[in-house]
Formats: structure tokens, sequence, C-alpha cells
């Protein structure tokens, strides 16, 4: 497992809330940094890149967050050049946070080798793109691939495609592919389904509104969780209705944070801070007066609390045998009495 990733590892999405200013999108950076976030993503593209400009049907947005936008015109307004990014690479890595990016096409990817990217992330549209997996595999870099919109069958090939092209370290995440997503969109049982299946690292790409999502998710079993992120007080940004403001992701982050550490050990686990109240456990008393000889009987000895005698689990091997000694009402039952009566403890 790579020495970067800790739990959970919490991605923090800047897309296209920098609103195509670089001075924004180094603000966000160290936002993200000041606040807990563990990594900073980028998305390599330009319009020309993820479509083309075209006027027909085919390429409007007719309902949704971005309804109206023409598809071109949309992408064109949301990319992070290509000339921004290695001054932004520069400053997150002077800050100490680790950034990364999604690269949506070979160019993007030659780009960011340059960099010397340390993670790529596929996006939930390009999952079923296998020949980019295939070129990113091909770096044999942690690969973090997002399940929005895909089957079983389509996250499997994308999988194998990673894993058969060289991709050591493998991420999917769970995602729902609307934007904001409600809290009924999800089914965070996929999860589990996809550790179960893959056997590999799992997390959530988050674009809901509520941090009990995300939560619930690390209590499921995430370890990645990918969330979009914003300034304290920002309005504009096309991905502003569900990203995390400023001081937001400290609280997000601490949030997950909690919960995974509620989580604790992977085997049956006690903490010794509980060992006290054991004292408050049921066991045998006298409750009347025995003397030496006298049969045990549901008069005389009782299962109650405190747990100064011995366990309840015997009471039924003493009922009708004599007992060895006296024995004073309100006294607990030792374990000198079953060995006088060679009762197996």
């Amino acid at each position: 497992m790579p020495k970067i990733f800790k739990y959970p590892f919490l991605v923090a999405e800047i897309s296209s809330n920098h609103c195509g200013s670089i001075s924004l999108a180094k603000k966000l950076i160290k936002c993200a940094h000041t606040n807990g976030a563990d990594a900073v993503k980028l998305q390599t593209y330009n319009a020309d890149t993820m479509t083309v400009k075209s006027g027909k049907k085919y390429f409007n947005i007719n309902e949704g967050l971005w309804k109206g936008y023409n598809l071109w015109d949309l992408y064109n307004d949301a990319h992070t050049p290509f000339k921004w990014h290695e001054e932004l690479f520069a400053y997150a890595r002077k800050l100490g946070i680790i950034i990364f990016s999604t690269p949506f096409d070979e160019s993007a990817l030659i780009l960011l080798e340059r960099l010397n990217c340390p993670i790529y992330k596929v996006a939930s549209f390009e999952i079923t793109d296998l020949p980019l997996i295939k070129k990113i595999a091909k770096t044999k870099k942690p690969i973090i691939i997002s399940t929005g919109m895909a089957s079983m069958v389509e996250i499997e090939e994308a999988y194998l495609t990673a894993k058969k092209g060289g991709a050591k370290d493998i991420t999917l995440l769970y995602c729902v592919s609307k934007y904001p997503s409600d809290n009924s969109d999800f089914n965070l049982n996929n999860i589990k389904i996809l550790k179960d299946k893959f056997n590999c690292r799992v997390g959530l790409s988050d674009h809901s509104k509520d941090e009990r999502v995300a939560c619930a998710a690390v209590a499921a079993g995430a370890q990645v969780i990918e969330k979009h992120i914003a300034l304290d007080n920002q309005k504009k940004g096309l991905d502003i209705d569900f990203s995390l403001k400023g001081k937001e992701i400290k609280f997000f982050k601490s949030s997950i944070n909690e919960t995974y550490a509620l989580l604790g050990k992977e085997k049956y686990f006690r903490n010794k801070s509980e060992d006290k109240s054991k004292i408050f456990r049921r066991s045998i008393f006298v409750v009347n007066k025995i003397k030496k000889g006298e049969k045990f009987s549901s008069k005389n000895i009782r299962r109650i609390r405190p747990g100064h005698g011995i366990l309840p689990k015997y009471y039924y091997q003493l009922i009708g045998k004599a007992s060895p000694v006296d024995l004073e009402k309100g006294e607990p039952l030792r374990k000198t009495v079953l060995q006088k009566l060679r009762i197996k403890m």
C-alpha cells in the first residue's frame, strides 16, 4: 500500500470552482491544506479534448444543474488550463499537500506524467473509456476509478483493464452521478459489495450536501472520500451547490475521522476501561443462612447483582447438593465451595 494513503483519505476536488482564476485556484489549494484535506485534485482537460463545438441538439444539456449549457461551452468555462498545471503542482508541493489530477485524454496524461503526478483518477463518465484506463495503468501509479452510473459488468471491465495494464494499486469509488445527490439516491451497501468482489480499496465520491453520507460510507468500509470544495462564503462556481466551503472542510474531515476511529480494530476487542463495570454483573449469593450439610435451593441461593460471587452458570450444578460449609446470609458464594464439591470450573 502506498505510503501516501492514510485512512480516511480526504481528497479535496477543485474541479471548476477556480472560476477561471489561477489565483483562486491557489487559494483553494491552500484552503484544502489549512482545513486538513489529505490531497487536492485537479481535472486536466480542455473543451476540445472533451467534445466538439457544435450547435446540434446532441451537445445541449436539457436538465439538471447545468441545464441550458452547450457541452463545449460548459467545459470551456470549467476547465483548468494546461498552462496552470506546473505552477499549481509546485504551489501544492511547497505547501506540503499531495496534488494529483484526472486526465480526460492522452494529452492530459502526457502533461501530468511530465509533472510526476503521483496518483491518477478516472472520472465516472470515463469508466467505459478502456483505452484511456489502459494508458493510465501503464504508468503503474495508484489509480482511483469512480463508478458513477456504472453496472457491475462495466466496473469489472474497467478494473480488469487497469490491473492487466499494470496498475498495482487500484481504488474504486462508489459514486452517485447526480449533482447534487439526494440522500435517497445512495445505496452504501455497494461499498461492501465492491470491496468483497474486487478485494481492493473502496471509497466514496460524494456529491451530496450532507456529511452524514460520508460518515455512513466510512462506517460501511470507505477509506477514501472525495469531496468538491470552495472558499468560505464563495458564491460563484459551477460546482458550488455540492461543495464544502472553507471551514466546513475541517468539520467534514473531523467527522469522518471520528467515524473511522469508532470502527476500531479489525478483530474482536473490548477496552480495559470496561473492566471496572464487571463488578455489577450478576453472581451467586447466599440469601438465607445455610448450615453445613443443608442442600442448596432457590430459597437460599440466588443469582443477583453485584458480581462478587461465582458465576451464575454454576447455579443449577449447585441446586440439590449439600453445602460443605456453613454460609451466612448476604455473603457471595466463593470458588472454594465449588472446589469442595468437586465441581469443575
